[in-house]
């Protein structure tokens, strides 16, 4: 019972989403039916000009009223509808007495239509009832018959079906409604991601960049509180300059690797192992990987080697790459060397971190840790 007792909803009186060919057929209807009773009712009866000025007066003040009711139904106050609904059933009577029962029928059949699709059925089929059995005992005897009555009821019938067909283009505008908001709520969603994933490489790259430059810097200066050569502190000086241009490309390269344009993973750490002097194995079937995949890995690989500069200078190197069915693990393993030294104080000590945090992200894992001849740290995955 309660769809009997709920109003139309907002979406349906609201008739968004209407066809543009079925309003102006709404109209055309409402239109025709006017002018059709006005010339029913002037062409069989022979009135003088009062009895028409009275008819036209009716007609008016009916449609006034009716409009009013289409008016205040999207307000749902049920006592304002019912009374413009009241005012159309008066013109409605007014009609039938004063020589125009077809407007007066027209009317009839606009309360049966318009309160069943407009208002609360359990309010609406009451009044429908009651305003035309009103209509029927109180025109003339040549108005008063069966098919007249049926006539109005019967498209009170046509009011509920066209009112379920309102309410099925409500719920389709709301589906619509709905699937928008989530595609825009997934756009910005995406971009946010988006946004943020590239500021985290933006940040990597600088990281891996200015801490490499550090390195080196903290070396020239070492060396100059030290009394070295010209020639030593001028090359610390130029390494360090190549490490700025190098993240420089790197930035650039991280940006094409988001788009799915960076050089494959195996060639990228035999380039980047050659000049680390490291140790380069490969394991498995090579294959690409995804940009995610491929970023994490480069920076894990390049993180790591420069932990290795940083903290055992001179320490030999082994980086393993293992493709595995599902998953790719990155091994960076060193043997000592000469331990912390000086430079080791340098850097921001959140190198470790960011690789963890990079492969949680991901669905991944990484260990990190000494090893009784060295450190080792321990990428995996899915890729």
């Amino acid at each position: 019972m309660e769809s009997w007792t709920d109003w139309p909803s907002r979406e349906a009186l609201a008739r968004e989403g209407l066809a543009t060919a079925r309003r102006w057929t709404g109209w055309i209807g409402r239109i025709g039916g006017l002018v059709g009773g006005l010339w029913a009712t002037f062409a069989n009866e022979q009135l003088n000009t009062q009895q028409i000025l009275i008819v036209l007066v009716n007609t008016a003040l009916g449609v006034f009223a009716f409009a009013g009711f289409i008016r205040s139904a999207p307000r749902m106050n049920l006592r304002r509808s019912l009374a413009w609904l009241t005012f159309v059933a008066v013109e409605a009577v007014l009609c039938g007495l004063n020589h125009a029962p077809v407007m007066g029928i027209i009317f009839m059949c606009a309360i049966a239509v318009g309160s069943i699709q407009r208002l609360p059925i359990v309010a609406a089929a009451p009044f429908t009832l009651l305003s035309t059995t009103v209509f029927m005992v109180v025109v003339p005897h040549d108005v008063r018959n069966w098919g007249n009555a049926v006539t109005i009821l019967g498209l009170g019938i046509l009011g509920y079906v066209t009112r379920q067909d309102w309410e099925a283009r409500a719920q389709t505008q709301r589906t619509l409604s709905q699937e928008r908001a989530l595609r825009t709520a997934e756009a910005e969603s995406a971009a946010l991601a988006e946004r943020a994933r590239i500021a985290r490489e933006i940040h990597d790259v600088l990281a891996h960049s200015l801490s490499a430059q550090l390195v080196h810097l903290e070396a020239a200066r070492l060396m100059v509180d030290g009394g070295a050569e010209r020639e030593q502190i001028r090359e610390r000086i130029v390494a360090a300059r190549r490490m700025a241009q190098d993240g420089l490309l790197e930035t650039r390269a991280s940006l094409s690797a988001l788009r799915g344009e960076f050089t494959p993973i195996g060639e990228f750490l035999v380039k980047l192992t050659g000049d680390e002097s490291a140790r380069l194995e490969v394991t498995g079937t090579p294959r690409p990987l995804t940009a995610e995949a491929g970023v994490a890995v480069r920076r894990t690989a390049q993180e790591a080697l420069t932990n290795v500069r940083k903290h055992a200078p001179g320490a030999a190197c082994t980086v393993r790459l293992s493709y595995l069915d599902d998953s790719v693990e990155l091994e960076v393993v060193d043997e000592g060397g000469k331990g912390g030294g000086e430079l080791s104080s340098t850097g921001s000590g959140l190198g470790l971190l960011g690789m963890r945090e990079r492969a949680e992200l991901l669905g991944g894992a990484l260990e990190a840790g000494p090893t009784p001849g060295g450190f080792r740290v321990f990428l995996r995955i899915k890729g």
